[in-house]
């Protein structure tokens, strides 16, 4: 990147910045992506996983957001990344008779016309309603007294840090310049015009100067910081909504299908996640660390007594295996519910030669990023040509269905159990030929991960080798989900996966124990700050374990 002048400069690894980066290459433009900590280290992977149109912004007559989110689950589902993206049931349950059903039913069927689209697929099935007696059948775990019948409905679910992972590798294909560990401390300008950036790589401690015709800022919750780097010029305001989540053994609610659930304030998900359950969210104002937003007793004690509300058998504490926190980039209003704050999003041009863009939500990434990089092709002039990321599928997705159809096939080849290829598949699609050729190199990476069986060691490799991992803690929470989905949240698989990856990363023995050592202390902390009742407490908890290397202060920042 130091060595070009760039035309565009992406700040921000999370799926706003990665599909940015993606959309601008594909344009034919040199590009540049930094991320100050690691790929969708901050909200892009701490999200409900769900790839939807919202039903909630459907009641609140947000016709345009919810078709619009629509029609990106269904190119997501059937062309752009049907190997990440996949359909999910939800039940509705109804508790008043006759009005409710039509009510709901008139919304689902809205729904389900809005997501047709003349240039793909609607990609799942229609709703449909169920009486109580089917209900029981298939959530034998709700409580009889909660519903009087349901309506069942289909979404779509991602693991949201390995979307965006695969977003940066696709863009990386285009000719795109990505490195994480690289903070921005200022901005280059030749006279009013901003002409590049300062960084500085958290790794190695050095400090460089890329220059580029625009750049354009997908940096999130940290939005209002890069304009405090321009004097505080531009009209995006960005508000920090925190959200948590609780994931519990599938064993724990009796269910074939996820439900949706109504709160005083908003919706609650119990969301189905391979041999778990993703219970979710909160939605409060957050104000404090934006890089580790904490879950405390009390949002945890939230989310179970919604939940218990309606399960024959409650859930405890003790049923909780992991809990995870992000924060929300809502565009602030004047109303001080951040349940209500807008999910549309905006972009911006506070001083010439930088662009920036906020708010929005996962499922339309791709057209925030669109039109992100429409404002900064304005800023160049000439002829560029036109989003067409629409029509780009994203690596492992070309080949996915033949390998997919030809599991049993590879099963016996690698004398492997049909579910772990099926597993593979849906991680890496058609690049799971990549590991499986690694584990034919090393028939010891076709082994489960000690500690964490539900994996295999050649994605701890591959994760290391291919995906962009430098540390032991981007590997257990972002490459695999280890960090939530293990009983002790990964301690028992950190020396095997550090041994793993050390050998690919060159570690030595002191290397690995530090490694280690850094999970360790990340793990304790979070555990013990979910301990505290209030936001403020379970935030000076989880800081005593900050993640190695540390940022350097931001503007405006007490830190």
């Amino acid at each position: 990147m130091t060595s070009q002048e760039l035309d565009v400069l992406v700040v921000g690894g999370g799926v706003v910045g990665a599909g940015a980066a993606l959309d601008a290459s594909t344009r034919g433009l040199r590009v540049g992506l930094v991320e100050m900590r690691d790929w969708a280290s901050g909200t892009s992977s701490r999200s409900s996983k769900l790839i939807h149109g919202g039903l909630r912004y459907l009641e609140m007559l947000d016709f345009g957001l919810v078709r619009e989110a629509l029609r990106e689950r269904g190119l997501l589902l059937d062309r752009l990344a049907p190997h990440l993206v996949h359909k999910v049931p939800f039940l509705y349950p109804l508790k008043h008779r006759v009005w409710e059903r039509a009510y709901v039913g008139a919304g689902l069927m809205l729904y389900d016309t809005m997501g047709v689209a003349p240039s793909h697929p609607r990609g799942v099935p229609m709703h449909r309603h169920l009486s109580a007696r089917q209900v029981r059948k298939i959530v034998p775990g709700l409580n009889p007294d909660s519903y009087i019948g349901a309506l069942q409905y289909y979404d779509a679910q991602v693991d949201d840090a390995r979307f965006v992972n695969t977003l940066v590798r696709t863009s990386v294909s285009f000719g795109v310049h990505a490195a994480s560990r690289m903070q921005v401390t200022g901005f280059l300008f030749d006279g009013e015009q901003v002409v590049g950036a300062t960084l500085h790589d958290l790794e190695l401690g050095t400090d460089h100067e890329v220059r580029a015709r625009v750049v354009l800022n997908a940096a999130g919750v940290w939005s209002d910081e890069i304009q405090q780097m321009v004097g505080g010029k531009g009209s995006l305001r960005v508000r920090a909504s925190k959200g948590i989540h609780l994931v519990v053994p599938r064993d724990r609610i009796r269910s074939t299908t996820g439900m949706i659930l109504r709160t005083e304030k908003s919706v609650l998900f119990v969301i189905p996640w391979g041999r778990h359950w993703i219970i979710g969210t909160t939605d409060t104002s957050w104000t404090l660390d934006k890089s580790h937003p904490a879950a405390s007793a009390a949002d945890i004690d939230y989310l179970l007594d919604h939940v218990n509300g309606v399960l024959e058998s409650p859930l405890t504490r003790e049923d909780v295996q992991g809990v995870y926190a992000g924060l929300r980039p809502l565009l602030s209003g004047e109303d001080a519910d951040t349940s209500k704050l807008s999910r549309e999003h905006l972009v911006v041009n506070p001083v010439p030669g930088l662009v920036l863009v906020g708010g929005g939500k996962y499922t339309t990434y791709r057209v925030m990023a669109a039109d992100a990089v429409d404002a900064a092709v304005h800023s160049l002039g000439g002829v560029i040509g036109p989003c067409i990321t629409h029509r780009v599928p994203l690596a492992g997705a070309d080949g996915y269905l033949a390998r997919w159809n030809q599991r049993h096939l590879l099963a016996r080849e690698y004398d492997l159990p049909v579910a772990r290829i099926e597993h593979l598949l849906h991680r890496y699609g058609s690049m799971t030929d990549q590991l499986l050729g690694m584990i034919d190199d090393d028939p010891d990476l076709g082994r489960p991960l000690p500690g964490a069986e539900d994996y295999l060691a050649v994605e701890i490799a591959y994760a290391a080798s291919h995906e962009g991992s430098m540390h032991l803690t981007d590997i257990l929470t972002r490459r695999t989900r280890i960090s939530i989905e293990t009983w002790d949240r990964g301690l028992a698989s950190a020396p095997h996966a550090a041994r793993i990856a050390g050998d690919v990363l060159g570690w030595d023995d002191e290397k690995e124990a530090y490694e280690i050592s850094l999970y360790t202390r990340r793990v304790k902390a979070e555990r013990a700050s979910q301990l505290e009742l209030e936001d403020i407490d379970a935030n000076t908890v989880r800081l005593t374990a900050q993640e190695h290397p540390q940022p350097l202060p931001r503007p405006g920042s007490t830190r």
